[in-house]
C-alpha cells in the first residue's frame, strides 16, 4: 500500500515567502511508493496569500484551505490536520527559516516504523542569525519540557515536527496560537510517546521580514507546559 505524507503549512500574510516554501515542499525527495500532499491553511490573510497560491496550479499536490478570519497558528494547524489525509503529518512553517532539504531525514524514521514522532532539532544542527534572547527562550522552554515530562529533547519549539497519524488522533488539541508546540509536546509525552530528534538547519528572520512570534508567547508556552503536566 502506498503511503502518503502530508505537509501542513499554516500561513498568515506570507505572500512574499509562501511560493518559495510550497515549491520547495513539492521538490522534497521522498522514497519510492510514498506520495505527498501540501495542505496550506490560509489563516485569514489580508495580503492575498491564498489568491497567490491559487495561481500555482502546476503543483498538483497543493491543497488550499481558507479560514475566514485570522484565528492563530494553533487554529490553522488544527484545521489543517482535519483536512490532511496523510499517514505521516509534518508541520512546516510558511517562511524561509527552515530548509526543505532536511525534511527527508525528518519523515524517514516514521516511514521506517522506527519512530512515531520526530522533531527537527536546530540545536543539533546549524543555526544562523538567532538572537541571544530567542536562543535563551528556546533553551528555557526545552529544559522546562524535559523537567516536567522526564524527556530528553533539545528543541521543543522547532517548527519541523512530524507525527504518525495515530499520534495526532490520540490527543485532543485545543490550541489557537503559538502554544501549539508546548501543547502537542506535553500531551504526546504525557501519553508515553518518545520524541526522536534529527539535526536540521535554521536561518532566523527578523520582525521586519515578517516574524510574528513575540516575547509574550514564551510565557504562554511555559504556562502551557505546566498546565498540561497536571491536567488533560
Amino acid at each position: 500500500m502506498r503511503k502518503l505524507v502530508s505537509f501542513v503549512v499554516p500561513a498568515y500574510d506570507e505572500r512574499a515567502y509562501i511560493g518559495e516554501v510550497v515549491k520547495a515542499l513539492d521538490a522534497v525527495k521522498l522514497p519510492d511508493g510514498v506520495n505527498r500532499e501540501i495542505v496550506v491553511v490560509d489563516d485569514g490573510s489580508t495580503d492575498g496569500t491564498a489568491d497567490y497560491l491559487e495561481t500555482l496550479s502546476d503543483i498538483l499536490s497543493l491543497k488550499i484551505h481558507r479560514l475566514e478570519k485570522n484565528s492563530g497558528k494553533g487554529s490553522a494547524l488544527r484545521a489543517g490536520f482535519g483536512v490532511a489525509k496523510g499517514d505521516v503529518i509534518v508541520v512546516c512553517d510558511a517562511d524561509s527559516e527552515y530548509s526543505a532539504d532536511d525534511l527527508p531525514g525528518v519523515v524517514q524514521p516514521i516511514l521506517d516504523g522506527r519512530a512515531d514522532i520526530v522533531y527537527g532539532s536546530r540545536f543539533l544542527g546549524a543555526i544562523s542569525g538567532m538572537k541571544f534572547a530567542n536562543r535563551l527562550a528556546n533553551r528555557i522552554l526545552t529544559a522546562s519540557a524535559n523537567i516536567l515530562f522526564n524527556a530528553h529533547i533539545t528543541d521543543e519549539a522547532t517548527a519541523y515536527k512530524a507525527f504518525n497519524r495515530k499520534v495526532l488522533n490520540s490527543i485532543n488539541l485545543t490550541c489557537t496560537g503559538f502554544e501549539f508546540c508546548p501543547e502537542v509536546t506535553a500531551k504526546t509525552l504525557k501519553r508515553g510517546y518518545k520524541i526522536q530528534e534529527v539535526p536540521i538547519k535554521y536561518v532566523a528572520r527578523s520582525i521586519e521580514e515578517g516574524k510574528k512570534i513575540k516575547w509574550q508567547d514564551g510565557f504562554v508556552a511555559i504556562w502551557t507546559l505546566i498546565k498540561y503536566r497536571f491536567t488533560n
